[in-house]
Parts: C-alpha cells; sequence; structure tokens
C-alpha cells in the first residue's frame, strides 16, 4: 500500500476506454457557441440559494394587472430589457421557504394554504385572448429566435437559477387535494424545492417544477451508490509504451491520406465524446474532497438528477400507513395525470450546428443521430445513454449490433439468390419441365380445372429454382451458425458496454411492490429477507392456482390462432374452385398465385387484428397473476406477448412448409376436408414457392404497418394536441412560445410496457430470418433494409414525437437474451425440415446416387438428373375419374403404375427418399449443434484485455483512494484545526 501513483504509471499501458464521461458541459472542447446556450446557463449563474430544503414562493391571488398585446408578449416572453422571463403569477406572493422543518405548526399552515391554493380557480393565471395587436406574427427569425429563448428559460424555476429536475402534472378538478397536498409536503421535507405553473392553454391543468438542491442530490447519490469520476485514468510510460505510441502515431499519419470512413460521426460535432476519462467509484460526501467536481451545477448530469428526484419521489409517503407511498400509486389513483423529466430544451434551431454549436443534448441528437440523414452513421451510443439513460440506450446497442450483424447474412444471402438466378436458365429440372409439351398433368381441383400440360408450369419452376437449388443447405448451416456469432459476439460488446457505463457492479436495488399487489395481499406479511421489513406477500397455493389459469388462458388464444388458421386454409379450398373458373384468363390460367395471394393478405390481416387482441388479454392475465414487482410485471407480460405473436405469425407458415399438400392423397383417392372440400396438393415444381410467398408477403406488409405505427400514429397524435392547442389559444402562434414543461405535455408518454413494443418486433424479425431463411434467403436483406429504417424512426420518435422517458439503469436486455437463443435453436431444426421435406433437395439428392443415369459414379453433375421430373410423376388412369376419357395423366407421388400388380402402391423409392430425409435431419441437426456449441466455447464472454483493465483499474482505484487520503489528511494537517472540507 506504500506503493506511489508514480510507480505505478511506469507499468504497462492499457488499452483506453470511455467510462463515466463527465457531463457535455465541462469538455474543454466545447464548439464557440455551444457553451453560450442552455448547458452551462446554470454555470454563469450564481450557486442555487439554499436557505432550506423549502425556498420556493407560492403564489397567491391578487388584483390582475390589465393585460395589452405588448404586456401579453411580456408575460410570456418577458420584456426587451429584462433577460429573465417575467413570471406569469401577479407580484404578491408568500415566502414559505423560512419556515423551520420541524415545525408541526407552520407545516399544517402551509398544507392549509396549498389546498386552499388547489381548491381556487386560479383566474389570475389565465392568459387573456390578446388583442388584434398582439396576434402580430412576428418574422420567423425573430419567432425562432423568441421559442429558443422561452425554452432555454422554462428550464428553470422563475428565478433563472434553480434547474428544473422532474415534472408533475395534475388538474385542479381532481378531488385528491389532501393526498397531494401530503405528498408535496413530505418532498419539501425530503429536501426538494417545487414551484406552481398554470398551463397556458388549460386553465385546469397545474404543473409542479421539482427542483433538487446540491446537499439533497449529494445526499441520495451517496445512498444510491452512484458512481462518479475522482481521478483521470493514468497509463504506461515505459519505454515499451512509448515505441508503441510512436508506431500508432505514424499509423494514424498514414491513415490520415486515406478517405475518412463516412459512417463515422465528426468528432468535432461531438466534443463531449472526447473528455478525458476518469477513474469513479461510489460518491460519497465524507469522501468528497476525492471527487472531481469544478462546477456543482454540471458534476451530476441532468439524467442523474432526474433518477435522484424519480427515487425521492417513489419513496415519499402520501397518507399514513406501511404502503401509502410512491409516486407510481398516485399517478395510478388520478392524484396526478403525468409525470416525467423534461426535455432539455428545443431539437430545432435555424443556426448550423456546425458553424454555431449545439444548444443542448436534445438538439446534438437530433442533428447528428435522429434526422434521416443520418441513415448511415455509427451511433453515438455515449450520448444516448446519457440522455436516455443504460436502458434505452442498450437497446439501441443491441438495435445498432444486430443491424451491423445483418450486413455479411444480407451478403450471403443475396449471392445464394443470384446464383440462383444465373443457374434457372441451366437446370436440368426447369430444362425437363418446360420442354415436356407432351406431359399431360391431372386436374388440381375437383369441378372448374381440366387436363393441362407440364409445361405450362415452366415459370413456376424457374421461379423455385431461384430459392431452392445447390446453396439452400449451405445458407441454413450459414445462418444457424450467424444466430450463435451474433448472439456470443453480442455478449463481448455488452460486457465492454457495461464496463464504459459503469455498470459492472451495479446490481438492480430492491423494488418496490406495485399498488395492485399491495392491495391485493395486504392482510398477510411477512419480512422481506432483503430489507427486513414486513411487507405483503402472495401465498403459494394462490400463486400457483393463478398461474394455471394464465396458462390455461394462454393455450386457449394458441388455439384461437390455429382456429383462425384453419379458416384461411378453408378459404383456400373454397376460393381454389372459384379462381379456376374465373372469366379473366389470367387469372383462370394462374389460380394458384391467386389463391395463394390473396389468403395471405387475409391471413396477414387477421394477424394485425388479432394482435390487438393479443395485447389485451396478455396484460388481463399478467394482472391476474399480481406480479410483485414492475420488472416481474414486464418480464410476465413480456414472454406473453412472444408467445402469443409468434404463433400467430408463424402459425399459417409452418402449414404451408410442413402440412400443406403432405395429406392430399392421389387421383381417385383424394382427401376432402368434412367430405367435400379437396385439400390443396403441392404444385409438380414444390410446395418451395408458396412458402417464399407467404413469409415474403407477411413480412413486408408487416414492417409497413410497423413503422407506420411507431412513426406515423404519433405524428397524428402530436398533429392533434397541438391543432386542440391553438383552438384553445386562438392564436396560431401560440405553440411555439410555450414553455418547455407545456410542449412536454403535448408531447406522447412513451409505452406503458417500456421497451417490450420495441424488443418483440425485433426478436419477431430475428425470427423471421433465422428460422425459415432456407426457404427465403432474401429475409436478411429485407430485415437489413428495415432495420436501417427503424433505428431513424426510434430516434426520431424518442427525440422529438415522445416525452422524455425517464433514465433507467440495466445491465442486459433481460429475458429478451433467452428468448433469442431459444428461437437460434428452433431455427436449427425448423431449417433442416424445410430442407428435408419442403425442398427437392433430398428427392434430388437420391434420384442421382440411386436412380439417375450417375447411379454409382461417384460424381454429381445437372446431368445426372435427367429424367428426375418423369420418374417423380406417377401414372393415373383416367378413366377411373368417371369419364369417358381414356389414357394415362400424371401426378407427383412416388406410386406404382396402374398397370402393375400393386397399383397405386407406394414403391421402394418412396422409402429411399423418407429414409434420406430423416437420416439428413438428424446428420444436419448435431453437425449444427455441434458447431455452434464449439463456436460458443472458443468466443469468450469477455474480451481478456477488458478483464485485465478491470482488474488493473481496481487495483489503481484502491492506490489512488489510499494516496488521496494520505493527501487529505496533510492538507487538514496543516490548517488550523479545520475539521470539514470547505468549497473553494
Amino acid at each position: 500500500m506504500n506503493t506511489s501513483v508514480s510507480g505505478v504509471v511506469t507499468e504497462q499501458p492499457l488499452k483506453p476506454s470511455r467510462r463515466s464521461l463527465p457531463c457535455l458541459a465541462q469538455s474543454k472542447t466545447l464548439p464557440n457557441h455551444l457553451s453560450n446556450h442552455s448547458l452551462q446557463q446554470g454555470s454563469h449563474l450564481k450557486d442555487t440559494l439554499s436557505a432550506g430544503p423549502c425556498t420556493t414562493d407560492i403564489p397567491v391571488q391578487s388584483e390582475k394587472p390589465p393585460l395589452t398585446g405588448s404586456s401579453v408578449n411580456d408575460l410570456v416572453y418577458g420584456s426587451q430589457q429584462d433577460s429573465q422571463p417575467k413570471p406569469w403569477a401577479p407580484e404578491s406572493v408568500i415566502p414559505i421557504c423560512t419556515i423551520p422543518q420541524d415545525d408541526d405548526q407552520e407545516w399544517s399552515t402551509i398544507e392549509s394554504e396549498q389546498r386552499t391554493y388547489d381548491s381556487q380557480t386560479d383566474h389570475i393565471f389565465l392568459l387573456q385572448t390578446p388583442t388584434q395587436q398582439g396576434l402580430l406574427e412576428p418574422p420567423s427569425d425573430e419567432r425562432m429566435d423568441k421559442e429558443l429563448s422561452v425554452s432555454e428559460n422554462s428550464l428553470f424555476f422563475k428565478d433563472g437559477k434553480k434547474r428544473i429536475d422532474y415534472i408533475l402534472v395534475y388538474k385542479k378538478t381532481d378531488m385528491h387535494v389532501e393526498k397531494r397536498s401530503t405528498f408535496e409536503k413530505n418532498l419539501r421535507a425530503e429536501g426538494l424545492q417545487l414551484e406552481r405553473e398554470q398551463s397556458i392553454t388549460n386553465a385546469d391543468v397545474m404543473f409542479v417544477k421539482l427542483h433538487a438542491p446540491w446537499e439533497t442530490i449529494c445526499k441520495y447519490a451517496e445512498i444510491m451508490n452512484i458512481r462518479m469520476p475522482f481521478r483521470k485514468k493514468c497509463y504506461y510510460t515505459a519505454w515499451r509504451s512509448k515505441m508503441i505510441s510512436s508506431v500508432q502515431k505514424s499509423m494514424r499519419h498514414v491513415k490520415s491520406w486515406l478517405p475518412r470512413n463516412p459512417m463515422q460521426l465528426d468528432k468535432e460535432a461531438l466534443p463531449d465524446l472526447e473528455e478525458a476519462e476518469s477513474y469513479t467509484a461510489p460518491f460519497s460526501r465524507a469522501r468528497m474532497h476525492h471527487f472531481t467536481i469544478n462546477n456543482k451545477d454540471t458534476f451530476f448530469s441532468n439524467s442523474t438528477r432526474s433518477r435522484i428526484v424519480h427515487h425521492v419521489l417513489q419513496r415519499t409517503k402520501y397518507e399514513d400507513g406501511k404502503s401509502k407511498m410512491g409516486l407510481n400509486r398516485l399517478l395510478s389513483n388520478g392524484t396526478y395525470v403525468a409525470a416525467y423529466p423534461p426535455h432539455e430544451g428545443s431539437y430545432k434551431s435555424r443556426h448550423d450546428i456546425i458553424t454555431h454549436g449545439a444548444l443542448n443534448h436534445r438538439h446534438l441528437l437530433y442533428e447528428r443521430w435522429a434526422r434521416w440523414g443520418m441513415w448511415y452513421k455509427y451511433q453515438p451510443l455515449d450520448l444516448i445513454r446519457r440522455y436516455f439513460g443504460e436502458k434505452i440506450g442498450l437497446y439501441f446497442a443491441w438495435l445498432g449490433w444486430y443491424t451491423g450483424m445483418l450486413i455479411p447474412a444480407a451478403l450471403v444471402g443475396v449471392l445464394v439468390f443470384l446464383y440462383g438466378l444465373l443457374t434457372s436458365d441451366h437446370s436440368q429440372v426447369s430444362k425437363e419441365i418446360c420442354d415436356a409439351n407432351d406431359t399431360l398433368m391431372c386436374p388440381m381441383c375437383e369441378r372448374n380445372c381440366s387436363y393441362w400440360m407440364l409445361s405450362e408450369s415452366c415459370a413456376y419452376a424457374k421461379m423455385t429454382h431461384l430459392f431452392d437449388n445447390g446453396g439452400t443447405v449451405f445458407f441454413a448451416i450459414f445462418m444457424a451458425l450467424w444466430a450463435t456469432v451474433f448472439l456470443e459476439f453480442w455478449k463481448r460488446r455488452r460486457a465492454v458496454l457495461t464496463y464504459n457505463w459503469d455498470l459492472i457492479d451495479w446490481e438492480e436495488e430492491e423494488e418496490e411492490l406495485r399498488p395492485q399487489f399491495e392491495a391485493k395481499y395486504s392482510k398477510k406479511e411477512r419480512l422481506n429477507p432483503i430489507t427486513g421489513k414486513p411487507e405483503p406477500f402472495q401465498p403459494f397455493v394462490d400463486k400457483l392456482s393463478r398461474l394455471l389459469v394464465s396458462v390455461s388462458g394462454i393455450f386457449f388464444m394458441i388455439l384461437l390462432v390455429l382456429a383462425a388458421v384453419f379458416g384461411v386454409v378453408l378459404y383456400r379450398l373454397v376460393t381454389m374452385e372459384l379462381f379456376a373458373s374465373f372469366r379473366w384468363e389470367f387469372v383462370k390460367k394462374n389460380w394458384q398465385f391467386a389463391t395463394a395471394g390473396s389468403g395471405v393478405c387475409i391471413n396477414f390481416a387477421i394477424i394485425m387484428s388479432l394482435n390487438v387482441v393479443y395485447e389485451k388479454v396478455a396484460r388481463m392475465l399478467t394482472n391476474w397473476e399480481h406480479p410483485r414487482t414492475e420488472s416481474e410485471w414486464e418480464n410476465s407480460f413480456a414472454l406473453k406477448m412472444f408467445l402469443f405473436e409468434f404463433v400467430n405469425l408463424n402459425s399459417s407458415i409452418f402449414y404451408v412448409a410442413f402440412i400443406l399438400g403432405r395429406f392430399a392423397g392421389r387421383p381417385g383417392a383424394y382427401a376432402k376436408l368434412f367430405h367435400r372440400w379437396r385439400l390443396e396438393e403441392c404444385h409438380p415444381s414444390g410446395c418451395l414457392i408458396d412458402l417464399c410467398m407467404q413469409m415474403g408477403i407477411i413480412m413486408v406488409l408487416k414492417q409497413m404497418w410497423n413503422n407506420f405505427m411507431e412513426l406515423g400514429y404519433p405524428l397524428l397524435q402530436n398533429w392533434w394536441s397541438r391543432r386542440k392547442v391553438k383552438r384553445a389559444s386562438h392564436d396560431e402562434a401560440s405553440n411555439y412560445y410555450l414553455p418547455q414543461w407545456e410542449q412536454d405535455w403535448n408531447l406522447q408518454p412513451m409505452n406503458n410496457h417500456g421497451l417490450v413494443d420495441e424488443y418483440l418486433e425485433m426478436v419477431l424479425q430475428f425470427g423471421f430470418t433465422t428460422i425459415f431463411v432456407a426457404a427465403f434467403p432474401l429475409a436478411p436483406l429485407l430485415a437489413l433494409l428495415n432495420n436501417i429504417i427503424e433505428i431513424r424512426l426510434d430516434a426520431y420518435k424518442f427525440v422529438t414525437q415522445w416525452r422524455r422517458p425517464l433514465p433507467a439503469r440495466a445491465k442486459d436486455i433481460g429475458n429478451w437474451y433467452g428468448i433469442l437463443e431459444g428461437i437460434g435453436v428452433m431455427a436449427v431444426i425448423t431449417n433442416a425440415f424445410v430442407i428435408a421435406i419442403t425442398s427437392d433437395y433430398i428427392p434430388r439428392f437420391v434420384y442421382t446416387y440411386k436412380y439417375g443415369p450417375c447411379t454409382d459414379q461417384g460424381y454429381t453433375d445437372e446431368k445426372c438428373l435427367t429424367g428426375y421430373v418423369s420418374g417423380s410423376l406417377a401414372y393415373f388412369n383416367k378413366s377411373e375419374f368417371g369419364t369417358h376419357d381414356t389414357g394415362y395423366c400424371r401426378y407427383r407421388d412416388y406410386r406404382a403404375p396402374p398397370w402393375d400388380p400393386n397399383r397405386y402402391e407406394v414403391t421402394l423409392q418412396f422409402w429411399h427418399v423418407l429414409a434420406a430425409r430423416l437420416a439428413f435431419i438428424i446428420v444436419f441437426e448435431h453437425f449444427v449443434f455441434g458447431f455452434k456449441a464449439f463456436i460458443a466455447y472458443l468466443i469468450p464472454d469477455m474480451p481478456k484485455d477488458l478483464c485485465d483493465r478491470m482488474r488493473r483499474e481496481k487495483y489503481l482505484v484502491q492506490e489512488m483512494m489510499y494516496e488521496a487520503e494520505l493527501e487529505h489528511l496533510q492538507k487538514e494537517r496543516k490548517r488550523s484545526g479545520s475539521r470539514y472540507h470547505e468549497w473553494p
């Protein structure tokens, strides 16, 4: 422990990492104009007044001054002489901040004042209808400047010094005045400062602005073990390190002559991502001198401050009682209608970001991430994490990683498709089908279908060859291994992110109970083994019974899905007769395409309709289970939604892949549904083209619908909200001058179940990309194109269309990783069955080596498939249809001809093909699963250099903490009896 830092610095350097980056305002490489905006506005103001935990004034009624056209603008924007916005309330206020916290009598006085305030109409806050002079719209540049000025100033209290950390919204007509008053009184007792503001556009809506002073932030940062930077990272200075650094400089010099990577973000546009690295440690007020605190206003980022305030809100009581606490309960019972952290100002500016810099983090994210012009750029993950929190940052990191990994899969899929396209004209099977002008085929339906020539399906055969060729098996193996590599390398990527974002040692804190759980089981209590406090609990028998009911509901919904698929099958059986007798010659000639295409569209409509029902059923079943915490509720809800939508989306595809045409029977003995409708049979060129059509149409339509619902629906909702605001205020320009908290109120809140919808959409797409990829090699390409759009859609939605969500922490993507692993296993099995059963790969393989002209010659060629089409078709006597026709027609099956003693019985070739299919499934699965396990074993979950860096950092942190403590003690000895640390 006597080793000095200078001695430690002479060792081998570590690979740099960005961990716990300081706030944007602390960067020394900021653009000139960036520091002049709201990001550093707090640093130019005086320190927050801290005369106690409650330093805010509550306005009371007084006489309303007359409003003119100019005074209205002064009230909203502030006068030209005053840089701070004038308050909308009158000048008469009652100071309540000088009242001691421990005086019960004075607290009751405050409470009565708040009740009186809540019960009043408060017309004094209403913005009166402006005169015609006030309706004069200023020029666009002046309007934008006023908008930005209001946006910046509305991030603070009326004094312009206390930054708003959280917003609570309630309606004055609500009947929960006492709960709200007690809750806000207790918030002041916890150290928060409150200020009320009435909505400009709705007299019934009130905003409560919350600010956490420095002392309160420090107190709860220590309680929550928030890691903060305390010393810059040091690296080795040995000769070997200097040599390596010189080589790196030479390489950088060489790279400077090469073209710049267009996907990388401009470093000058993101200066906060290039700050000096620092070691971090859990914040402690006793060791405050260890941490690098250059500015109290910017030491804790805005997202950290909002998270601390939310922590206080969730643990503050609103009534006497063990469980009468928490903001969630007040939101559920209607005491407050909304609660959210405010956005950091406007995301737009009339000035160019390159010349004038970014106004705030939101503006920076919009310009460098959410705009459509940035679709090819890397994502600024550190900035996303800083603004939205680690949980949302991990989602976008996973989405970006998944999109990047789709690039090689899409390239290989396109190559396989191009291989089929280039070899379609040279395929022996396609040639035989196209040249079979004298091969008469049996009718494919009962009443309206006639005999047809095999050569009529020439185009069908060529299209099938695009997806069913020699590269099918290779691509299926490649995608199975790709899924393993994707998941294994994601674990490594996640480990690096959790290290850089200070999540390695972070453990999820004990969550509070859901209000519904407490209300249901409040009479039964037991000690919590974590907190040691009594809390409600759910008996095992009750939990098991509710779980059984929930599982029964899941099975019932799955049966409902199967019933819907059965309805689509019935539709196809009925309409194939209609399309076969259609008046249009094109439809009549291609009645199979018309039947399959219309069936897919109807199936898609049923899928999207049932999704709405599934969400309500999943929510009802999850609430019936009464999960203990919000995370348990979210995991249970996510699992149900995945099961419902997975079965709903893939059941029809499973039918086409493994059931269609397998039980159709033969001519003269067709299988019929309800003894009326003849079952469908596969085309002579195979059923794979039907599977491709099913997957392609559903995948494209679903992605288009999801993109509309993610962006189009919020845009329409926000447009309607703005329209109602304009109608209420009778001022077309009033929306531009709303303060930031009211602009956020007019935005759409994030989904109640968080990121479940976002993950669910991508996980289902991952299933589409891997499970049936052997039948549709273009699926990775469609997924790649969709994800490029999806990233920008989600980014635009989070930055511009949604209220700012609470910055939450998380170490991984939750139970979605287990679902992805399950899909990877299912993909291996499904692709094995698709190749063996759905495609013609195995029948062609058996014919080549056993029945073709190249039997026992040890090589394969297209000529070895000569006669394959004729060998896969059986004969049927047309007179057995009950008509006077003579001769024979052909149908696809391995059966003996009518002149054989065992006529219409399966031949030996059928059993050879069946045995080869089963053998292929077993060999394929064992080979791929073994290779997957070997790859997973070779790829460690954490990079070795990261392990070494973590171990060394732990050692250096101990040394630095020890030396910092010694240095602090030496300084204290030199002082004249100073016991406490004083700020410089």
